[in-house]
């Protein structure tokens, strides 16, 4: 009974459900559908079958600030745009290729330009079909999501972009980078990326104070946008380190180009709450596919570089090269000796004259620290001293070295004066002055006889703290020397208030001073007419030819330095020269100057039509070579030169004489950032890969391979073994 009773009570229920629909008439349904449009919770909107808007809801058509008269037969992708640049886009299948299949419209976001600003909302539709099935258009749904859009938007940016910078951060770096090699290697595209460390931003971050730090770095990458364009994705990797990523370049012409102006452009001063300062930057740059293949390998590749840069001496640009690896091998084995060589006196300062540019009799020497190892001889400074900033020591090898000088120089006769050289991060040093004070009264000196050479980077950060340091030492009675003064850091207001006797004319600006269309003369003019006004003496640092020493000499300035005159001696030569009067150096050497030539001794590969050979390259400049090993080479030979690394430089044969050719470049070679050459192309790993050969990072085996595979029986030239 319960059962039929409850079966007999539904189908009340049923009854009267239906007959309400029934009395549910169309004039109520549209009502409901106005409340719903009213409501804000939704919007309807239909299309014809050409994929023109032909119905829009009046509160939707009123969002976007425009009466539906003005959209009514627009198309659908004119009113709802995709929403671009979009870091999930590809999640969602794009509203035209929806359109196009004419199924359903999966909830999609797109972009509506409402005039005075955007919105973004989320649509949705179906297709109406006729009773044949033919696609009459669609009718569909949408809804604002601009408050959630824009949220999620600011989350996803928070994970992708540097808070401070609003540059890329690492991850986002990390991610374009991965996908942009894999689409390349697929294309047999190249990309280059840009390392970029601040140099001495730490000072600046200590002295003023971590918000100052914040306004630099924001500063930093405000001028990085500038300098490198929208082309380019630029990241904040690291609390002072950048990153760019930069498609399709590989030529190094290019790219060091853009790494000087990074570098140029990140020295210039800066202007943080009314106080100025100034730091550098390090550049290390590699390219995929020719320094690596996959990601990692090519981050490595750039750091490699970078740390290149940095321990030449910072402020500089480098390529990755193969050679780097063995480098840092041999950096590190610096590091762990140099620790040692006060203790085991390896150390020796050696002396090089500074002459009056009048009279060439010397006034002064520059001491300059020698490390003469146990096992491996002489290093280079070039080598150790960047080191030794780098781990911390550089204070100690400079109070050994400003007490070494103190000692011995107090024994010369006469009066010459010794100029030491001091370190910014020396100078920085609380106790610096107490240190001078120290040396001159425990080894007796006179103090005049003491000239300190101090680079324009002490006065990045606390200038003021500068400022009081140097008339400390003025009071000390020592000399105060500003060296490589115009190469980056230059102030008219520090010359003014700072009391140096003497301004250093960085060899940058002297060598090749008197090549045609060179304005370093013109340069070298204004330095000296602003010293004289000041009342400071100038040394023209590197004077290697006679037409250099008569174009500075006839610029004015009052002292000279340079290999014309002599290198760096041991102290017993500068003794014997004292000791027998012999004060007067006359100078010898080349007498015009000319595109430097690197001296070497290297195995090279030649390539004649299609022959290989092995010769040994001994000098080269950016315009040519000299080689060794082949005999009687005809001038005019047209060859290619195997620098290595993927180098291959064509040339043409301009002298021959035996088994020695002079050869020039068919395009000059360019400065690899440090004191070397390289070409602006290189051998590409595509080009390997189509000739048989796995996909990998250049190596010289591989393209030897490809050079000399189809060598003839009977070779044009003889070769011949040089030893």
């Amino acid at each position: 009974m319960g059962g039929l009773f409850s079966r007999r009570k539904n189908s009340g229920v049923d009854a009267e459900a239906k007959a309400a629909l029934r009395s549910f008439d169309h004039a109520s349904r549209a009502s409901l559908l106005q409340s719903l449009e009213k409501s804000d919770l939704g919007w309807f909107w239909a299309s014809d079958a050409e994929g023109r808007l032909v119905y829009l809801s009046d509160p939707a058509a009123q969002r976007i600030g425009r009466p539906f008269s003005d959209i009514n037969g627009r198309s659908i992708t004119e009113v709802f745009q995709p929403v671009e640049n979009s870091e999930d886009r590809g999640t969602q299948r794009p509203l035209k290729f929806q359109l196009a299949a004419r199924n359903s419209i999966k909830p999609v976001t797109v972009k509506l330009d409402m005039g005075e600003g955007q919105s973004w909302w989320e649509i949705a539709a179906v297709p109406q079909t006729d009773s044949e099935g033919g696609f009459m258009g669609y009718h569909g749904i949408a809804r604002d999501v601009s408050d959630t859009f824009q949220s999620a938007r600011d989350a996803e940016k928070l994970s992708r972009y540097d808070s401070l910078t609003g540059l890329s951060n690492r991850y986002r770096m990390s991610q374009q980078l991965g996908a942009t090699l894999t689409a390349f290697k697929v294309s047999k595209r190249s990309c280059a990326i840009m390392l970029i460390d601040l140099d001495r931003f730490k000072q600046v971050n200590d002295t003023m104070g971590h918000p100052a730090g914040d306004e630099l770095l924001k500063q930093v990458a405000g001028r990085l946008q500038r300098v490198l364009g929208d082309k380019v994705e630029i990241g904040r990797i690291g609390g002072d380190e950048f990153q760019v990523i930069m498609p399709d370049e590989d030529d190094r012409g290019v790219l060091g180009d853009l790494g000087q102006r990074v570098i140029q452009m990140v020295s210039q001063p800066y202007s943080i709450n009314g106080m100025r300062a100034v730091i550098g930057c390090s550049v290390g740059i590699a390219v995929a596919p020719f320094d690596g293949i996959e990601e990692e390998e090519l981050i490595k590749a750039a750091d490699l570089a970078l740390y290149s840069a940095k321990g030449g001496g910072r402020g500089q640009f480098r390529f990755y090269s193969s050679d780097l690896r063995d480098q840092a091998s041999h950096r590190h084995q610096i590091e762990a000796d140099l620790r040692d060589a006060i203790a085991r006196d390896e150390l020796q300062m050696h002396y090089q004259p500074i002459v009056d540019a009048k009279t060439h009799e010397v006034a002064c020497v520059e001491a300059l620290m020698r490390w003469n190892h146990t096992d491996r001889g002489m290093i280079s400074p070039a080598d150790f001293i960047p080191v030794a900033e780098e781990v911390g020591i550089i204070r100690e090898l400079g109070e050994w070295a400003l007490n070494e000088v103190c000692r011995t120089v107090q024994t010369w006769p006469g009066d010459i004066r010794a100029a030491v050289n001091v370190s910014a991060v020396q100078f920085a040093s609380e106790d610096f002055v107490e240190i001078v004070k120290r040396a001159l009264s425990t080894t007796g000196i006179k103090p005049s006889r003491v000239e300190l050479e101090i680079t324009e980077s002490v006065f990045v950060g606390d200038m003021e703290r500068a400022l009081r340091v140097f008339h400390e030492l003025k009071d000390l009675g020592v000399r105060l020397s500003l060296d490589d003064f115009g190469t980056g850091y230059s102030s008219l207001s520090y010359l003014r208030d700072a009391p140096f006797d003497k301004i250093k004319i960085d060899q940058s600006f002297v060598r090749g001073c008197t090549a045609e269309d060179n304005k370093n003369e013109a340069i070298i003019a204004a330095i000296v007419s602003l010293a004289t006004a000041l009342g400071m003496e100038t040394v023209a640092e590197g004077v290697e030819t006679k037409d250099e020493l008569a174009a500075v000499t006839s610029e004015g300035v009052s002292h000279l330095q340079g290999m014309l005159f002599s290198r760096a001696v041991p102290d017993a030569d500068i003794v014997a020269r004292l000791e027998a009067g012999e004060l007067h150096y006359v100078p010898r050497g080349p007498e015009k100057y000319r595109a430097e030539r690197r001296t070497e001794f290297r195995k090279i590969g030649l390539i004649h039509e299609n022959d290989r050979y092995n010769v040994f390259l001994r000098n080269i400049s950016k315009t040519g070579a000299k080689i060794e090993g082949l005999l009687e080479v005809p001038v005019g030979t047209d060859i290619v030169i195997d620098l290595g690394g993927g180098q291959l430089a064509v040339a043409k044969v301009r002298r021959s004489e035996g088994f020695s050719q002079g050869v020039e470049f068919e395009t000059p070679l360019i400065s690899d950032g440090a004191d070397g050459l390289c070409t602006r192309h290189r051998v590409s790993p595509y080009q390997i890969e189509a000739a048989g050969r796995p996909l990998r990072a250049l190596n010289d085996e591989a393209v030897a391979a490809i050079t000399g595979v189809m060598g003839s029986n009977t070779k044009a030239f003889v070769e011949v073994e040089i030893t």
